[in-house]
């Protein structure tokens, strides 16, 4: 069983910063790539950032994000954080974190049947 735990939401001002983490645990190779999802009420869950697993160096991000958000991962700690700045009411979503067995974050990711163990966290932009 996937055991994934996110956390770190709040409410941000448009244009403030904030970091949201996902604890994995032994489930969770080190070989695993991981990604963030985000769901916004009434649309559908969508592909925010992906991270590959320890044999890569890769990461890959939505046009959506790029330049303002960082995903990071700490192997000794099972932890991968997702950095998100300049944010805009738009980037209001719950956000989950996901894994599957591929390593390499190419464009396959944001389509691919990743699990999910979580509650998600929540993350409101308004001022």
């Amino acid at each position: 069983q996937v055991q994934l735990v996110e956390s770190g939401g709040d409410l941000v001002q448009p244009g403030g910063s904030l970091i949201v983490f996902c604890a994995t645990s032994e489930f969770t190779s080190k070989y695993d790539r991981v990604a963030w999802f985000r769901q916004a009420p009434g649309k559908e869950r969508e592909p925010v950032s992906c991270i590959s697993g320890s044999e890569y160096t890769n990461t890959d991000y939505i046009e959506a994000v790029t330049g303002r958000f960082t995903i990071g991962r700490d192997f000794a700690r099972n932890t991968v954080s997702l950095y998100m700045s300049k944010m805009k009411p738009e980037d209001s979503a719950t956000y989950y974190c996901g894994t599957d067995k591929k390593s390499w974050c190419d464009g396959s990711w944001r389509n691919a049947d990743f699990r999910f163990g979580g509650q998600g966290t929540q993350v409101t932009v308004s001022s």
